[in-house]
């Protein structure tokens, strides 16, 4: 639930910000502390969303694949970080960066889960089929 959640938060935060000018935009908090005590606070707020979909995409599909889009998405929301204590527009690529991999581990959570009841209602296991497509998809990662 709390990944959905966060996903449609995710989408109106996106949404808000390519409807508002540009130039028009300030954060709130014009300091310094303020900045960096609010990228803070959004890269906290992420990392249990985060934690829950790298544990159950690598124990449920691939371990491989997880653990490259888990260090992806750390270096990302370092860049996020970063580009918070400037513009909006430098902060814009990270985060949306960071919620294509948080996707990516969601994806592949779900088809560990549905893998998992093929094999128990039908005894049909599509496990390397998946393995061997989501290693094949993780490098688009790469992809700003």
């Amino acid at each position: 639930l709390r990944v959905f959640l966060t996903a449609f938060f995710a989408n109106k935060v996106e949404h808000e910000s390519k409807h508002c000018n540009g130039k028009m935009f300030q954060r709130p908090g014009s300091s310094p502390f303020d900045r960096v005590y609010t990228a803070n606070q959004n890269c906290g707020h992420t990392y249990p969303t985060f934690l829950a979909v790298l544990w159950c995409a690598g124990l449920l599909c691939s371990q491989a694949p997880a653990a490259f889009a888990g260090l992806m998405y750390l270096f990302v929301r370092q860049k996020y970080f970063v580009g918070y204590l400037g513009e909006r527009t430098q902060s814009t690529p990270g985060y949306l960066f960071g919620k294509r991999i948080i996707l990516f581990l969601f994806l592949m959570s779900v088809a560990g889960i549905l893998n998992y009841y093929l094999i128990f209602f039908f005894g049909s296991d599509f496990e390397m089929y998946i393995k061997t497509i989501t290693s094949a998809i993780s490098p688009l990662l790469l992809i700003p």
